[in-house]
């Protein structure tokens, strides 16, 4: 367990979700002996969706948080099956003929290596089980779904549906896209305080390993590889230890409009057979074989114009939802949960919580932002629809091979270090 020494902060902090994102932050701040309560509305810990990956980058963020989170990680994390794939993040095919003939389905147009970890998939439920046991027990309520938030300036006031109430020096909004907490820093009626459908939807679906191996062969079933297509693609990857294959197929229609509540739904293979009519037999031999399929609904937020407001502060997907595309938005939360706990550790007077958060937002925001405008562009590419690269192998190729090198590659522990030393130089000039 993660050091459970008693905390030695003259404040403490509201963690609001119980996600991921949101777990990971309550273990930086233990490991910094910050006092924290954390508020999940559901009536236990949970996660909604199947497979999720992590890059380099969030790996190594997990590492400095804490290195039983990455061990954590480690214990339910699936690499691909052949030894001299270990790196590979994916291998990119054509799933569809080129409109102008000069590729044919099946050819591959790069192998993506993505060093020391790969494609490292996980079930989502899996790993935040895992991370779980690294909190003490009494420090997560259930079933407090968030209403409405006061700040007084001194301290913050959370109103729960149940109708009871709680209050903090501050609050950490780590309650995924569909945020309450991101509606109350940035405006209820604001529409960048409210998911947007991207025109994308997907459908999801596993494979038991031993019969995808029987139709596509060894190293296709049991190795991460992408399908490209005209406005979709399909990708796969070796989850639970091997013994099965997660499938996402995605679909891209600009006159779609998404007019369900729910964001996943079943699914009609009549739909989805006509969607992928287009593709080669690798695709639609995979979409054959799903099990337990659905559809789900890409929904992202527009570019916030900040990640607080006084004591209130946004972290994850709350922040910045993305699309899926660059396998990365989970990851910008771990990172998140990082640097703030390094900067809250800092902190040594409970006023000077507004400028730790102020400090964050400067910090991440950029980066963060950055990554939801690139998934949406790499959607694109996977779905030939950038121009630059629609019928040039080339130049779809080199794309690829350098379009995740600022986010795989970032100097994570340099990034919290220097937010801790912005920091530690507004607090000096403040007490000055």
């Amino acid at each position: 367990m993660t050091s459970t020494s008693t905390p030695s902060k003259p404040f403490d902090i509201a963690v609001v979700g119980g996600g991921i994102g949101g777990v990971v932050l309550a273990i930086g701040l233990l490991h910094n002996h910050i006092p924290f309560t954390l508020y999940e509305s559901a009536h236990a810990f949970g996660e909604i969706g199947a497979g999720v990956s992590f890059g380099p980058n969030a790996v190594w963020a997990m590492r400095l948080i804490d290195p039983a989170i990455e061990e954590a990680f480690h214990r339910v994390a699936t690499r691909n099956s052949w030894e001299s794939k270990k790196d590979l993040w994916f291998t990119f095919r054509y799933g569809q003929d080129k409109n102008d003939g000069s590729n044919h389905v099946g050819d591959v147009i790069t192998d993506l290596a993505s060093p020391p970890v790969g494609q490292c998939g996980v079930y989502r439920a899996s790993y935040l089980e895992e991370l779980v046991k690294l909190l003490p027990e009494g420090v997560a309520h259930f079933s407090k779904r968030l209403e409405e938030i006061e700040d007084n300036g001194d301290y913050v006031t959370l109103h729960f549906h149940d109708g009871t109430a709680a209050k903090h020096s501050a609050i950490v909004g780590c309650d995924g896209i569909k945020s309450r907490t991101r509606q109350i820093v940035l405006g209820k009626e604001s529409p960048v305080s409210h998911p947007q459908y991207t025109h994308t939807y997907a459908y999801r679906g596993l494979i038991p390993m031993g019969e995808a191996v029987q139709v596509l062969g060894e190293e296709e079933a049991r190795n991460s590889q992408q399908y490209l297509g005209y406005d979709g693609h399909l990708l796969t990857f070796p989850i639970q230890k091997g013994r099965t294959m997660n499938v996402v197929a995605f679909r891209t229609r600009f006159d779609h409009e998404w007019k369900d509540d729910r964001w996943v739904v079943p699914m009609n293979r009549e739909d989805m057979d006509h969607d992928f009519e287009n593709f080669g037999d690798s695709v639609k031999k995979i979409l054959s074989m799903m099990q337990k399929p659905d559809v789900w609904a890409l929904f992202h937020h527009l570019p916030a114009p900040t990640y607080y407001k006084g004591r209130i502060c946004l972290l994850g997907d709350a922040a910045h939802a993305t699309t899926p595309h660059c396998g990365a938005g989970a990851g910008q939360a771990i990172e998140d949960a990082y640097v703030l706990s390094n900067i809250l550790a800092k902190v040594t007077d409970v006023r000077d919580l507004e400028t730790a958060f102020s400090v964050y937002d400067e910090v991440r925001r950029p980066r963060s932002q950055r990554l939801v405008s690139c998934s949406r562009e790499t959607g694109k590419l996977y779905d030939f629809e950038l121009e630059e690269t629609q019928d040039d192998k080339e130049s779809l190729k080199r794309n690829l091979g350098s379009r995740f090198r600022w986010l795989w590659e970032e100097d994570v522990e340099r990034h919290g270090a220097g937010a801790v030393e912005k920091f530690e130089q507004l607090k000096s000039e403040r007490r000055k």
